[in-house]
């Protein structure tokens, strides 16, 4: 390898480094004067942000060390205390790379070729934007005037989680982030839920 070669390399190693690919995937929200306006005006950043971020994740550089560099930018953002703002945008990166990394494979359909109502609602939900979730979960169970059950999928849910951590180191960076997005959803099920039941009391 020629000194032009090793510059060369070692130029791309740095930019694809976890912070550089970070960059790289918030500059559809980035603005001029290099500042992230959140939530953005334009919501086609958002769409942009995971066109990147897919991009990232299938040449390999979403890994263990990237996920780990997010989460450490998103404790001391929380404990800096100031900047709600960079903790929210960070969450989002990690929401995006959850919902790519479970929509990659999907249950809703069995051998015999019948589909299961309930994964293809969660699917749903998992590839939907957080904001759209309540929306979705209102329209698509039965208290809403759906046709999936909440048990139903509660139940699909936890299927989920027991596949991740089958399929996931467990420890891992990844296995609490996919585990933690899973969990966001159930627990915004329940809140829809409750919030049906509260309402025919």
């Amino acid at each position: 390898m020629t000194v032009v070669e090793k510059v060369v390399r070692k130029t791309e190693e740095k930019i694809e480094s976890s912070t550089g690919v970070l960059e790289s995937i918030l500059e559809p929200i980035t603005q001029e004067d290099e500042e992230i306006i959140w939530p953005p005006r334009d919501l086609n950043g958002i769409v942009e942000m995971k066109k990147v971020l897919e991009l990232k994740e299938k040449k390999g550089f979403l890994d263990e060390g990237f996920l780990s560099a997010v989460t450490a930018q998103i404790r001391q953002a929380r404990e800096s205390g100031d900047k709600p703002g960079l903790v929210a945008i960070l969450q989002k990166v990690l929401q995006l790379y959850a919902a790519h990394i479970l929509s990659k494979r999907s249950y809703a359909m069995k051998a015999d070729g019948q589909v299961v109502k309930a994964e293809m609602f969660l699917e749903t939900i998992i590839s939907a934007d957080e904001d759209s979730w309540e929306t979705i979960l209102r329209g698509g169970l039965v208290y809403g005037g759906g046709d999936v059950e909440p048990e139903d999928l509660f139940n699909v849910l936890k299927k989920r989680v027991e596949r991740v951590n089958m399929r996931t180191e467990s420890g891992s960076y990844q296995q609490r982030v996919l585990l933690e997005y899973l969990k966001e959803i159930e627990e915004r099920a329940e809140a829809v839920v409750q919030a049906f039941k509260t309402s025919t009391i």
